[in-house]
């Protein structure tokens, strides 16, 4: 075979510059050394490629069917290379996730961006609606990982321990109960709280008031954290909220208080729940010590070993 496949590239652009000096440019060729390798095809060949009309290069029926031959060529050989790179990718692996607390979703952010550059393939998707009930959408198949506070038994699911943070109430300065070292769980009968979740799907309600025999005298649900923020500021009610959820929010001095809730404290345990499929797979394992690593609560499976907590009375 004469040819070579830098000569199929230098006919196929002339021919679609139409000129030596805009061929060249594209091939990165001066148009003297452009001539030359043109001469050199033609004389392999033993016929003319182009008709020169002054500047204007216009193929000759030689010329057109060795241009359709080298379209051809040069296009299977870019879908060749593009189908063997693809190939050499790993393929991309989705990641559904969701979170019990719409406050997670304020430092989830990085720890994500961390995951997909350490692992470009997953196709991470934010499922906030799921939010509601991370529980029935794991169960039902929508869902791949929940960041959850709320214990899971089920045998298809599997969770991970993650982190532990402490539930403060969120005073405005002016509140009586801003001054107190800890709030009793007997006192929230007077408070109007407000929360993310309506009063029956609320964990500190279920978990902690009932079981204390507590009920406060108002529940209001305000899904947006900086909303829920601004009522309690203007003393509106109080909110629960986890320690490093308010610490910023109380450290600026525009009128707020976190309260410790009882002498002992309320804590909760943050997890990873992901279905048995997926435990153990890279991805999420990955995503699991990058939340460990970064919680923002500072109080992580690897810096504080979990102790069982004794039910808090009122």
């Amino acid at each position: 075979m004469d040819l070579e496949l830098r000569h199929l590239r230098l006919v196929a652009a002339v021919a679609e510059c139409g000129s030596l000096t805009r061929a060249g440019a594209v091939l990165h060729l001066t148009q003297s050394a452009l001539s030359h390798q043109l001469l050199d095809i033609e004389d392999r060949l033993g016929a003319r490629l182009f008709h020169r009309l002054g500047r204007k290069m216009i193929p000759t029926p030689a010329g057109d069917r060795l241009l359709a031959s080298a379209r051809s060529v040069l296009a299977e050989l870019g879908a060749a290379e593009e189908a063997i790179r693809a190939g050499m990718q790993p393929p991309s692996v989705p990641l559904r996730i969701t979170t019990e607390c719409y406050t997670v979703y304020h430092w989830l952010p990085q720890v994500l961006k961390n995951l997909r550059e350490r692992h470009p393939n997953v196709e991470l998707r934010i499922d906030v609606d799921a939010t509601k009930n991370p529980l029935t959408s794991l169960l039902a198949g929508n869902l791949d990982l929940a960041i959850m506070s709320t214990p899971v038994r089920n045998r298809h699911l599997v969770s991970y321990d993650l982190f532990e943070d402490e539930l403060m109430l969120l005073v405005s300065a002016t509140h009586p109960l801003a001054s107190q070292p800890s709030v009793r769980l007997t006192e929230f009968r007077d408070l109007t709280m407000f929360t993310y979740s309506p009063r029956e799907e609320s964990s500190f309600i279920s978990d902690t008031l009932r079981q204390a025999g507590v009920s406060p005298a108002s529940v209001q649900p305000v899904q947006i954290t900086e909303a829920l923020i601004e009522l309690v500021r203007a003393g509106l009610g109080v909110a629960v909220l986890a320690r490093w959820a308010v610490q910023p929010h109380v450290e600026s001095g525009r009128g707020l208080r976190a309260v410790p809730i009882t002498a002992r404290g309320v804590f909760r345990t943050w997890r990873a729940v992901v279905p048995r499929r997926l435990a153990g797979s890279e991805h999420v394992t990955e995503l699991i010590r990058l939340v460990t690593a970064h919680a923002p609560a500072g109080r992580t499976r690897e810096t504080l070993p979990f102790r069982r907590r004794a039910p808090v009375a009122g």
